[in-house]
């Protein structure tokens, strides 16, 4: 004879499982409304948190000086005029070898150009140069329809330059205030928050912040990874510019996506202009094979190590990002899933029992 359901226990059944969705789903909708009240803040936001990825780079520096007697003010000034002049140098380092390779780079580029046509012309595609003239009309023929489109999108590209200069510039002034006072915070917000707050939101804040430092020296160590790889394989090559290729995909890897696109295309080019098509196609080839390793063995490993999340979380993250926000979404993925991880570790902490309760409740 089949058991038969107990309606008392399928109604409680039911009764809990309508009051955990209904308490889930506003969750959600406190989670909505934050999300959207963010992005209606992020012209401020998104310096903050420049400002905030700046200043766990840079306050090594800062905390060392303090130690050693300086004033925050003084140390701060210093660490962000260093690290002003760090960049400054990088930029040299990669823009004054290029420019001095210009007229090099040119003559390579137009001398390639030539032989893709005599390439072209060739067997098997037999194409003559009245075919590749008619090709270059059509082509433009079609710029020319579409100028509306092609100058809003370079209204659109300029815009973006100038709010990234912008977001640059306010992240610098951010960061010095947060290696001048950036102790200060802690002690200040626990006296603004009451009861129990006072105590959970620092500590959660704390957390957060060696997070995020974590974040960034891993990222600076698969920059350093990509860039000793690729510049080892550029070298053997003899391909020219190697340490500002090396420099550019260093800094590149802070950027995801577009910066390894960006510092590759670079790489390529100056390898197809100067050793020929061989050698580009060879350098292509090492820079998937490094991308591929660098974004599915190293940095897997090395963020999930620093930043205490399975190899596999940081993969799934990353792609969530990429697919809510883009490139942006990608950079701010790993942090942020490592800052949701944080928050979630501290809360299970503060529900778990201590032993002695436990004891006595399974006694």
């Amino acid at each position: 004879m089949s058991a038969r359901l107990s309606s008392a226990r399928t109604r409680a059944a039911l009764r809990t499982s309508a009051r955990t969705s209904a308490e889930v789903l506003l969750i959600l909708v406190m989670l909505a409304v934050a999300l959207w009240v963010l992005g209606r803040m992020w012209s401020v936001v998104w310096p903050l948190i420049v400002g905030l990825l700046l200043t766990t780079l840079t306050w090594p520096s800062a905390r060392f000086l303090r130690r050693h007697g300086w004033r925050p003010a003084l140390a701060a000034a210093v660490v962000t005029v260093a690290f002003l002049l760090v960049v400054t140098g990088i930029v040299a380092l990669i823009a004054v070898p290029m420019s001095s390779e210009t007229d090099e780079l040119t003559a390579g580029v137009m001398e390639g150009i030539d032989r893709l046509r005599d390439w072209a012309a060739g067997p098997p595609l037999n194409i003559d140069d009245g075919q590749i003239t008619s090709a270059l009309d059509s082509a433009m023929a079609r710029v020319q329809d579409s100028i509306g489109s092609v100058v809003n999108t370079v209204t659109t590209g300029l815009s973006t330059v100038v709010n990234g200069l912008i977001t640059a510039v306010l992240g610098v002034f951010l960061m010095f205030f947060f290696l001048k006072d950036g102790p200060r915070f802690l002690p200040w917000l626990s006296r603004q928050l009451p009861g129990r707050l006072a105590t959970d939101v620092p500590a959660v804040a704390l957390r957060g912040w060696e997070t995020l430092g974590s974040f960034v020296r891993s990222q600076a160590l698969v920059g350093l990874l990509d860039a000793v790889f690729i510049g080892l394989g550029l070298w053997i090559l003899g391909v020219p510019l190697v340490l500002p290729l090396a420099v550019l995909t260093f800094v590149s890897a802070f950027v995801p996506i577009v910066g390894a696109l960006f510092a590759g295309f670079v790489a390529v080019l100056i390898a197809l202009v100067s050793n020929g098509l061989t050698d580009a196609l060879i350098v292509l080839a090492i820079i998937v094979v490094v991308q591929q390793l660098e974004g599915n063995v190293f940095q897997p490993i090395i963020q999930s190590r620093g930043l205490g999340l399975h190899a596999a979380v940081i993969l799934l993250a990353v792609t969530l990002g990429g697919s809510l926000a883009g490139i942006v979404g990608s950079l701010l993925a790993v942090p942020v899933a490592a800052l949701i991880a944080v928050v979630w570790n501290y809360v299970r902490e503060q529900l778990v029992d201590p032993p002695e309760e436990a004891a006595t409740a399974d006694a």
